[in-house]
Protein backbone atom coordinates (compact mmCIF):
# COMPACT_ATOMS: atom_id res chain seq x y z
CA UNK A 1 0.00 0.00 0.00
CA UNK A 2 1.35 3.50 -0.80
CA UNK A 3 2.14 5.89 2.07
CA UNK A 4 -0.41 8.35 3.43
CA UNK A 5 -0.39 12.01 2.45
CA UNK A 6 -0.44 14.32 5.49
CA UNK A 7 -1.17 18.00 4.87
CA UNK A 8 0.61 20.21 7.41
CA UNK A 9 -2.40 22.38 8.30
CA UNK A 10 -1.89 25.87 9.68
CA UNK A 11 1.88 26.05 10.31
CA UNK A 12 1.41 28.66 13.05
CA UNK A 13 -0.63 26.21 15.09
CA UNK A 14 0.26 22.90 16.71
CA UNK A 15 0.34 21.07 13.36
CA UNK A 16 4.14 20.97 13.01
CA UNK A 17 4.59 19.79 16.61
CA UNK A 18 2.04 16.96 16.44
CA UNK A 19 3.37 15.87 13.03
CA UNK A 20 6.85 15.48 14.53
CA UNK A 21 5.52 13.64 17.58
CA UNK A 22 3.41 11.34 15.40
CA UNK A 23 6.45 10.53 13.24
CA UNK A 24 8.50 9.66 16.32
CA UNK A 25 5.73 7.33 17.50
CA UNK A 26 5.22 5.64 14.12
CA UNK A 27 8.63 5.71 12.40
CA UNK A 28 9.40 2.07 13.21
CA UNK A 29 5.92 0.56 12.96
CA UNK A 30 4.10 2.77 10.45
CA UNK A 31 1.86 3.61 8.82
CA UNK A 32 4.30 5.66 6.75
CA UNK A 33 3.26 9.13 5.69
CA UNK A 34 4.64 11.97 3.61
CA UNK A 35 4.04 15.53 4.77
CA UNK A 36 2.68 17.98 2.21
CA UNK A 37 3.98 21.34 3.39
CA UNK A 38 6.99 23.54 4.08
CA UNK A 39 10.08 21.49 4.95
CA UNK A 40 11.77 24.50 6.55
CA UNK A 41 9.10 24.69 9.26
CA UNK A 42 9.73 21.09 10.34
CA UNK A 43 13.50 21.06 9.91
CA UNK A 44 14.20 22.69 13.28
CA UNK A 45 12.11 20.08 15.11
CA UNK A 46 13.23 16.73 13.68
CA UNK A 47 15.24 15.14 10.86
CA UNK A 48 13.60 16.04 7.55
CA UNK A 49 14.12 14.63 4.06
CA UNK A 50 12.74 16.51 1.06
CA UNK A 51 11.36 13.98 -1.42
CA UNK A 52 10.29 14.22 -5.03
CA UNK A 53 7.50 11.67 -4.76
CA UNK A 54 5.63 9.59 -2.19
CA UNK A 55 7.38 6.32 -3.05
CA UNK A 56 10.70 7.89 -2.03
CA UNK A 57 9.03 9.13 1.14
CA UNK A 58 8.08 5.62 2.20
CA UNK A 59 11.69 4.49 1.74
CA UNK A 60 13.13 7.13 4.09
CA UNK A 61 10.31 7.25 6.66
CA UNK A 62 12.18 5.33 9.37
CA UNK A 63 15.08 7.80 9.28
CA UNK A 64 13.49 11.20 8.66
CA UNK A 65 10.17 12.93 8.10
CA UNK A 66 9.61 12.85 4.34
CA UNK A 67 8.28 16.16 3.02
CA UNK A 68 6.95 17.08 -0.38
CA UNK A 69 8.28 20.62 -0.08
CA UNK A 70 5.81 23.38 -0.94
CA UNK A 71 6.99 26.58 0.81
CA UNK A 72 4.51 28.60 2.84
CA UNK A 73 5.55 31.85 1.16
CA UNK A 74 5.07 33.82 4.37
CA UNK A 75 6.73 34.40 7.73
CA UNK A 76 5.51 31.78 10.19
CA UNK A 77 5.51 32.50 13.92
CA UNK A 78 4.06 29.95 16.31
CA UNK A 79 0.77 31.14 17.74
CA UNK A 80 0.35 33.97 15.22
CA UNK A 81 -1.85 33.03 12.24
CA UNK A 82 -0.87 34.74 8.99
CA UNK A 83 -3.34 35.02 6.12
CA UNK A 84 -0.37 35.44 3.75
CA UNK A 85 0.16 31.69 4.13
CA UNK A 86 -3.47 30.88 3.19
CA UNK A 87 -2.77 30.04 -0.44
CA UNK A 88 -0.05 27.60 0.60
CA UNK A 89 -2.24 25.95 3.26
CA UNK A 90 -5.06 25.49 0.74
CA UNK A 91 -2.57 24.20 -1.82
CA UNK A 92 -1.23 21.59 0.62
CA UNK A 93 -4.73 20.19 1.09
CA UNK A 94 -5.43 20.21 -2.64
CA UNK A 95 -2.14 18.49 -3.44
CA UNK A 96 -2.76 15.80 -0.84
CA UNK A 97 -6.26 15.14 -2.17
CA UNK A 98 -4.99 14.92 -5.74
CA UNK A 99 -2.29 12.46 -4.68
CA UNK A 100 -4.94 10.31 -3.03
CA UNK A 101 -7.19 10.55 -6.10
CA UNK A 102 -4.33 9.43 -8.34
CA UNK A 103 -3.49 6.46 -6.12
CA UNK A 104 -0.03 7.77 -5.26
CA UNK A 105 -1.22 8.20 -1.66
CA UNK A 106 -3.30 5.55 0.10
CA UNK A 107 -5.29 8.23 1.92
CA UNK A 108 -5.28 11.88 2.94
CA UNK A 109 -4.86 12.91 6.57
CA UNK A 110 -5.22 16.62 7.30
CA UNK A 111 -3.67 18.50 10.21
CA UNK A 112 -5.86 21.27 11.68
CA UNK A 113 -6.57 24.53 9.88
CA UNK A 114 -7.95 27.82 11.20
CA UNK A 115 -10.79 29.15 9.08
CA UNK A 116 -10.44 32.90 9.78
CA UNK A 117 -7.02 33.39 8.09
CA UNK A 118 -8.27 31.40 5.09
CA UNK A 119 -11.49 33.39 4.86
CA UNK A 120 -9.44 36.58 4.84
CA UNK A 121 -7.71 35.26 1.71
CA UNK A 122 -10.97 34.36 -0.04
CA UNK A 123 -11.50 30.75 1.03
CA UNK A 124 -15.23 30.12 0.62
CA UNK A 125 -15.76 26.77 2.32
CA UNK A 126 -16.91 26.15 5.92
CA UNK A 127 -14.14 23.58 6.42
CA UNK A 128 -12.08 20.70 5.05
CA UNK A 129 -15.11 18.50 4.40
CA UNK A 130 -16.82 20.87 2.01
CA UNK A 131 -13.56 21.83 0.25
CA UNK A 132 -12.63 18.20 -0.36
CA UNK A 133 -16.05 17.55 -1.91
CA UNK A 134 -15.13 20.04 -4.64
CA UNK A 135 -11.67 18.54 -5.25
CA UNK A 136 -12.85 14.93 -5.10
CA UNK A 137 -16.55 15.02 -6.00
CA UNK A 138 -18.62 12.20 -4.51
CA UNK A 139 -20.16 9.83 -7.02
CA UNK A 140 -23.87 9.15 -6.69
CA UNK A 141 -24.30 5.37 -6.76
CA UNK A 142 -27.84 4.91 -5.52
CA UNK A 143 -26.70 4.33 -1.94
CA UNK A 144 -26.45 7.94 -0.79
CA UNK A 145 -24.10 10.74 -1.64
CA UNK A 146 -21.38 12.37 0.47
CA UNK A 147 -19.57 14.12 1.80
CA UNK A 148 -20.60 13.27 5.32
CA UNK A 149 -18.73 13.87 8.56
CA UNK A 150 -18.22 10.97 10.94
CA UNK A 151 -16.40 11.11 14.29
CA UNK A 152 -15.01 8.06 16.08
CA UNK A 153 -13.83 7.81 19.69
CA UNK A 154 -13.54 4.64 21.72
CA UNK A 155 -16.59 2.52 20.90
CA UNK A 156 -18.63 5.49 19.63
CA UNK A 157 -19.18 6.53 16.03
CA UNK A 158 -21.41 9.45 15.09
CA UNK A 159 -22.27 10.95 11.72
CA UNK A 160 -23.97 14.25 10.99
CA UNK A 161 -26.95 15.25 8.85
CA UNK A 162 -25.85 18.91 9.01
CA UNK A 163 -22.26 19.98 9.63
CA UNK A 164 -21.04 23.56 9.97
CA UNK A 165 -24.39 25.34 10.12
CA UNK A 166 -25.71 27.99 12.53
CA UNK A 167 -28.14 26.38 14.95
CA UNK A 168 -30.90 28.72 13.76
CA UNK A 169 -30.70 27.18 10.28
CA UNK A 170 -30.63 23.54 11.29
CA UNK A 171 -34.40 22.79 11.50
CA UNK A 172 -34.98 23.87 7.90
CA UNK A 173 -32.10 21.65 6.75
CA UNK A 174 -33.47 18.51 8.43
CA UNK A 175 -35.38 17.12 5.46
CA UNK A 176 -36.49 13.61 4.61
CA UNK A 177 -33.97 13.48 1.78
CA UNK A 178 -31.09 14.73 3.95
CA UNK A 179 -31.70 12.22 6.74
CA UNK A 180 -32.16 9.28 4.36
CA UNK A 181 -29.03 10.22 2.41
CA UNK A 182 -26.94 10.53 5.58
CA UNK A 183 -28.24 7.19 6.83
CA UNK A 184 -27.39 5.45 3.56
CA UNK A 185 -23.87 6.91 3.41
CA UNK A 186 -23.23 5.99 7.04
CA UNK A 187 -24.48 2.41 6.63
CA UNK A 188 -22.40 1.93 3.47
CA UNK A 189 -19.27 3.19 5.26
CA UNK A 190 -19.84 0.98 8.29
CA UNK A 191 -19.89 -2.01 5.95
CA UNK A 192 -17.23 -1.01 3.42
CA UNK A 193 -14.76 0.90 5.59
CA UNK A 194 -15.32 -0.62 9.04
CA UNK A 195 -16.15 -4.20 8.08
CA UNK A 196 -19.51 -4.41 9.87
CA UNK A 197 -21.63 -6.80 7.83
CA UNK A 198 -25.01 -5.78 9.30
CA UNK A 199 -24.59 -2.29 10.77
CA UNK A 200 -27.10 -0.96 13.28
CA UNK A 201 -27.90 2.74 13.04
CA UNK A 202 -29.50 4.76 15.85
CA UNK A 203 -31.09 8.04 14.75
CA UNK A 204 -31.19 10.95 17.19
CA UNK A 205 -34.08 13.36 17.45
CA UNK A 206 -33.66 17.08 16.92
CA UNK A 207 -35.67 18.42 19.85
CA UNK A 208 -35.54 17.75 23.62
CA UNK A 209 -37.02 14.32 24.42
CA UNK A 210 -37.23 13.69 20.66
CA UNK A 211 -40.08 16.16 20.48
CA UNK A 212 -42.18 14.61 23.28
CA UNK A 213 -44.85 13.44 20.84
CA UNK A 214 -44.96 16.83 19.13
CA UNK A 215 -45.23 18.94 22.29
CA UNK A 216 -41.59 20.11 22.02
CA UNK A 217 -41.25 20.25 18.27
CA UNK A 218 -42.64 18.55 15.20
CA UNK A 219 -39.55 17.54 13.21
CA UNK A 220 -39.45 14.04 14.67
CA UNK A 221 -43.03 13.27 13.58
CA UNK A 222 -42.96 15.12 10.26
CA UNK A 223 -39.45 14.29 9.04
CA UNK A 224 -37.18 12.07 11.13
CA UNK A 225 -39.53 9.15 11.85
CA UNK A 226 -40.57 8.90 8.18
CA UNK A 227 -36.89 9.02 7.21
CA UNK A 228 -36.16 6.12 9.57
CA UNK A 229 -39.01 4.16 7.99
CA UNK A 230 -37.63 4.95 4.53
CA UNK A 231 -34.17 3.76 5.55
CA UNK A 232 -35.60 0.49 6.83
CA UNK A 233 -37.46 0.04 3.55
CA UNK A 234 -34.11 0.50 1.78
CA UNK A 235 -32.55 -2.28 3.86
CA UNK A 236 -30.78 -0.16 6.49
CA UNK A 237 -31.18 -1.40 10.08
CA UNK A 238 -32.15 2.02 11.44
CA UNK A 239 -34.11 2.84 14.60
CA UNK A 240 -35.35 6.05 16.18
CA UNK A 241 -35.71 8.91 16.56
CA UNK A 242 -34.31 8.68 20.09
CA UNK A 243 -33.82 11.45 22.68
CA UNK A 244 -30.19 12.49 22.36
CA UNK A 245 -29.69 12.94 26.11
CA UNK A 246 -29.97 9.17 26.72
CA UNK A 247 -28.27 7.91 23.58
CA UNK A 248 -24.56 8.04 24.39
CA UNK A 249 -24.01 6.32 27.74
CA UNK A 250 -22.10 3.04 27.89
CA UNK A 251 -25.07 0.68 27.92
CA UNK A 252 -26.79 2.50 25.06
CA UNK A 253 -23.64 2.33 22.93
CA UNK A 254 -23.82 -1.47 22.94
CA UNK A 255 -27.09 -1.33 20.97
CA UNK A 256 -25.80 0.32 17.78
CA UNK A 257 -22.75 0.72 15.54
CA UNK A 258 -23.22 4.45 14.85
CA UNK A 259 -25.54 7.31 15.73
CA UNK A 260 -26.95 9.62 13.07
CA UNK A 261 -27.00 13.08 14.66
CA UNK A 262 -28.89 16.11 13.42
CA UNK A 263 -26.34 18.87 14.09
CA UNK A 264 -22.72 19.58 14.97
CA UNK A 265 -22.69 19.83 18.76
CA UNK A 266 -25.15 16.98 19.24
CA UNK A 267 -22.47 14.72 17.73
CA UNK A 268 -19.20 16.30 18.82
CA UNK A 269 -19.91 16.86 22.51
CA UNK A 270 -20.32 13.14 23.36
CA UNK A 271 -17.29 12.24 21.24
CA UNK A 272 -15.08 14.76 22.99
CA UNK A 273 -16.43 13.85 26.42
CA UNK A 274 -15.65 10.18 25.75
CA UNK A 275 -12.11 10.76 24.47
CA UNK A 276 -11.06 14.35 23.94
CA UNK A 277 -7.50 13.40 22.97
CA UNK A 278 -8.09 10.42 20.73
CA UNK A 279 -11.12 11.22 18.57
CA UNK A 280 -10.88 10.98 14.78
CA UNK A 281 -12.80 12.82 12.07
CA UNK A 282 -13.59 10.71 8.97
CA UNK A 283 -15.09 12.10 5.77
CA UNK A 284 -17.53 9.57 4.33
CA UNK A 285 -18.80 9.36 0.79
CA UNK A 286 -15.70 10.58 -1.04
CA UNK A 287 -13.74 8.61 -3.64
CA UNK A 288 -10.69 8.99 -1.36
CA UNK A 289 -10.04 8.06 2.25
CA UNK A 290 -9.71 11.15 4.44
CA UNK A 291 -9.28 11.44 8.21
CA UNK A 292 -8.12 14.16 10.57
CA UNK A 293 -7.54 14.76 14.27
CA UNK A 294 -10.65 15.90 16.10
CA UNK A 295 -9.27 19.15 17.49
CA UNK A 296 -8.29 22.62 16.37
CA UNK A 297 -5.09 24.49 15.66
CA UNK A 298 -4.19 25.30 19.29
CA UNK A 299 -2.66 28.71 18.65
CA UNK A 300 -2.61 29.32 22.42
CA UNK A 301 -0.14 26.47 23.03
CA UNK A 302 1.68 26.41 19.69
CA UNK A 303 5.46 26.26 19.94
CA UNK A 304 5.45 25.39 23.65
CA UNK A 305 5.87 21.62 23.39
CA UNK A 306 2.50 20.98 25.07
CA UNK A 307 0.48 19.58 22.17
CA UNK A 308 -0.50 15.91 22.25
CA UNK A 309 -0.35 13.81 19.07
CA UNK A 310 -2.89 11.18 20.17
CA UNK A 311 -5.65 12.23 17.80
CA UNK A 312 -3.32 12.61 14.82
CA UNK A 313 -1.76 9.19 15.47
CA UNK A 314 -5.25 7.70 15.69
CA UNK A 315 -6.24 9.46 12.44
CA UNK A 316 -3.17 8.11 10.62
CA UNK A 317 -3.75 4.56 11.83
CA UNK A 318 -7.45 4.65 11.01
CA UNK A 319 -6.78 6.07 7.52
CA UNK A 320 -4.37 3.22 6.83
CA UNK A 321 -6.85 0.63 8.08
CA UNK A 322 -9.69 1.99 5.93
CA UNK A 323 -7.42 2.29 2.90
CA UNK A 324 -6.26 -1.30 3.41
CA UNK A 325 -9.83 -2.50 3.62
CA UNK A 326 -10.71 -0.73 0.39
CA UNK A 327 -7.62 -2.05 -1.37
CA UNK A 328 -7.83 -5.60 0.00
CA UNK A 329 -11.43 -6.75 0.57
CA UNK A 330 -11.69 -8.81 3.72
CA UNK A 331 -8.71 -7.20 5.47
CA UNK A 332 -9.35 -7.38 9.20
CA UNK A 333 -10.22 -4.05 10.76
CA UNK A 334 -7.68 -3.87 13.56
CA UNK A 335 -7.67 -0.31 14.83
CA UNK A 336 -10.10 1.47 17.06
CA UNK A 337 -9.13 4.71 18.87
CA UNK A 338 -8.75 4.05 22.59
CA UNK A 339 -9.63 6.59 25.31
CA UNK A 340 -6.73 8.54 26.79
CA UNK A 341 -6.41 9.16 30.51
CA UNK A 342 -3.92 11.97 31.17
CA UNK A 343 -4.96 15.58 30.67
CA UNK A 344 -2.37 18.21 29.66
CA UNK A 345 -3.20 21.56 28.04
CA UNK A 346 -6.25 21.56 25.74
CA UNK A 347 -5.83 22.90 22.17
CA UNK A 348 -8.43 25.57 21.41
Amino acid sequence: MPPLALSLGDPAGIGPEIVVKAWRALRQTGPAFVVIGDARILSGLAPVRVVADLAHGAAVFADAIPVLDLPAGAAIVAGQPNSDAADAIIGWIRTGAELALSGQAAALVTAPIAKAPLYAAGFRFPGHTEFLAEIAPPAGDGAGRGPLMMLAAGDLRVSLVTIHEPLSRVPALITLEAVVNAGQVTAAALTGDFGIARPRLAVAGLNPHAGEGGALGGEEIAVIAPAVAALRALGVDAAGPFPADSLFHEEARRRYDAVLCMYHDQALIPVKMLDFWGGVNITLGLPIVRTSPDHGVGFDIAGQGLARPDSLIAALRLAAQIAGRRVIPGTQYLFRPQPSTSQPAIPK
